[in-house]
Parts: C-alpha cells; sequence; structure tokens
C-alpha cells in the first residue's frame, strides 16, 4: 500500500509540474482572465462555443469578449489544477489507510486548498499583482511538498542514502544548501512579481538596465503593492517602478548564480561520488537558467524560453530539496529536518 501511494506520489508532482508550468504559459498569453468567472468558464463548464452560447457569455460579460484561446489556455490549466487536488486527496485518505505520519499530507491538502482560493482571488481580484504572486509562490510550495513526501516515502520503502561522509562536511554543506534554498525561493518570489506586475521588459538591455537607471531606481516603488484598481491587467504600475522591480530580480539572479556555484564547488571537493553528482546537477541547472534569463532580455521574452525559465526553478528547487533530504541522514541535522517533514 505504501508502494502505491509513492507511486500516486511521483504522479501528482508530474501534475504540479504541468500545472506550474501551465500557469506560467498562462500569464505569458496574458489569458489569466481568458475566463472571467471561476470555476467554470462565462458560467460553463468548458470554453461556449456554439454561437447561443457565446452570445449569452458575452451578455453576461460584456467587457470580456470570448477569446478562445485564451479560455482554453486558462480552463485547461484549471483542469489540472483541480486533478492535482483530487490526486492530494487520495494521497491524503491512503496516508490515513496507511497509518502514515499525517503531517505533511495534512498540510498538503490544506495548501492545495489554499491554492484553489487563491486561484479564484486572481480571477475575480482581476490580476492583483499580491494575489498572482501568491498563487505562483504556492504552485511552486505545492511541488516542493510533493517532493518531499516522495522522498519520505522513498526512504520508507527502500531505507537507504547517500553514502557516508564527515559528519562535520555534511553539517556545513546542509548549511549552505540552506542558504541557497533561501536564496532561491526569494529570487521565484522576485519572478512572481515581476511577471505579475509586467515588469519582465521593463530592461531591455545588458548587464543590469539601459540609460540612467541607477537615478530612476527606487526600492521602495518596487515593493509596494499596488491596491485600489478595479483590473491590473497588463499593469498599473508607472515605469520607474516595474524598472525597480526587473532591476532587483536581476540582482537576485546574480546572488542566485553565486551561491549556487559556491555550493557546487564544495560539493565537488567532497569524496563521494553522490555528492559530486549533485554538485554537476546543481551547476548545470542554474547556469541553465542563468542563461534563459539572459534569452528573456535579448530575445524579448520569447515564450518557450520564458516558460522554460519556470520549470528550471521547478528542477532547481526538487534538486535541492533532495540534497538537503540526503544531507539530512548524515551527522547532525537529520534530528531537526526529520522533525520537520515528519511532524
Amino acid at each position: 500500500m505504501v508502494r502505491t501511494l509513492y507511486k500516486l506520489n511521483l504522479i501528482a508532482i508530474l501534475v504540479a509540474a504541468i500545472v506550474v508550468i501551465l500557469g506560467a504559459y498562462t500569464r505569458l498569453t496574458d489569458a489569466g482572465l481568458g475566463c472571467p468567472d471561476w470555476p467554470g468558464c462565462y458560467g460553463f463548464l468548458s470554453v461556449p462555443t456554439h454561437a447561443a452560447d457565446i452570445a449569452h457569455a458575452e451578455g453576461a460579460f460584456p467587457d470580456r469578449p470570448v477569446e478562445h484561446a485564451k479560455a482554453w489556455n486558462e480552463m485547461i490549466h484549471r483542469y489540472f489544477a483541480g486533478s492535482l487536488g483530487f490526486l492530494i486527496l487520495i494521497m491524503f485518505l491512503l496516508s490515513l489507510k496507511t497509518k502514515q505520519r499525517m503531517a505533511l499530507p495534512t498540510i498538503l491538502l490544506l495548501t492545495v486548498c489554499f491554492q484553489a482560493l487563491l486561484g479564484m482571488w486572481t480571477v475575480t481580484m482581476n490580476l492583483m499583482p499580491l494575489v498572482v504572486m501568491g498563487h505562483l509562490l504556492g504552485g511552486f510550495t505545492t511541488f516542493c511538498l510533493l517532493v518531499i513526501s516522495a522522498l519520505t516515502l522513498s526512504r520508507q520503502i527502500n531505507a537507504g542514502h547517500i553514502a557516508s561522509s564527515p559528519s562535520s562536511l555534511c553539517h556545513r554543506l546542509y548549511r549552505l544548501s540552506q542558504l541557497a534554498f533561501i536564496c532561491l525561493v526569494i529570487q521565484i518570489a522576485l519572478g512572481g512579481w515581476t511577471a505579475s506586475n509586467y515588469a519582465a521588459v521593463a530592461c531591455t538591455e545588458l548587464p543590469i538596465c539601459e540609460g540612467n537607471w541607477t537615478e530612476k531606481f527606487d526600492i521602495k516603488e518596487a515593493l509596494t503593492i499596488p491596491t485600489g484598481h478595479d483590473d491590473y491587467e497588463y499593469g498599473v504600475m508607472h515605469y520607474e517602478a516595474r524598472m525597480s522591480i526587473h532591476v532587483l530580480h536581476r540582482f537576485g539572479a546574480i546572488l542566485v548564480l553565486f551561491v549556487f556555484i559556491a555550493l557546487a564547488f564544495n560539493l565537488m571537493k567532497s569524496k563521494s561520488t553522490e555528492l559530486k553528482r549533485f554538485g554537476m546537477i546543481l551547476t548545470l541547472l542554474v547556469s541553465t537558467q542563468f542563461l534563459l534569463g539572459v534569452s528573456n532580455v535579448v530575445f524579448q521574452l520569447p515564450l518557450f524560453i520564458a516558460v522554460s525559465h519556470n520549470f528550471v526553478a521547478l528542477c532547481l528547487l526538487a534538486s535541492l530539496i533532495t540534497l538537503m533530504f540526503n544531507l539530512s541522514s548524515q551527522g547532525r541535522q537529520q534530528a531537526s529536518f526529520n522533525t520537520w517533514i515528519k511532524g
């Protein structure tokens, strides 16, 4: 039964990744309000296609004429998100049946329920940036919790871990991994803030921004939460604020690159083949992510590259969590980490 739960968990990880990618695709194709209501689309369970249904839909939402491409982008995203919620509910019930520790399954279920609320508010509050960013972070959080759940179940099934290393080395690597994780989460949040405020192309030159950006940079403006607008689609912030958000994201990218390179360097210095492999994987992923970010600027946010930027962020999170989980089986970090994930 535990193996069945583990297989369901792996499927849920795949679906969660698809949901995050589809969310990015929906956002990047300006389809966040492709269906102006929730959870259906213009009052239907699917995108209206018949002439009578379209007329009814546009009568109910006169400010939002039906655009089938955008509506389908939004609804496909919702279908996958709903499927993910159903999978997590099944996992919760199966965890109860198999008498698993319920802290993580409960957190997962509560997270996906709150994520559904954020999805609703994203539409009903007309893409308010704080809600849109929260929805993005909720998707990444759900994915991370599923990865931790799968690792926990895998250890329960196989009782395996990476080759032993000196405790002092594991302690140092774990701390450095924690720093890398915090930096990555903040950078993903900045990326969500950049996207939700339509600031991704506020700067079009490298390495930081064009012109006298230092005179216009204002961190207070960048972190101000816009409120009081009826519609936030396409952004409501002025150029200086968007530019400042974009510059912050670039600084964050540089910091993340250096922190991950430092972590990878220390991993590859160890005697463990497994740790060296993690070092190479993290180097490849963070380098790819940095180049994708540069490509977004150079090529003006092409859809494939922009979506890939979100996917590689997921891969970085999964790799880093797996590394931290494995390091937690060595040295003094084991007790605190296992207490957190198992309740």
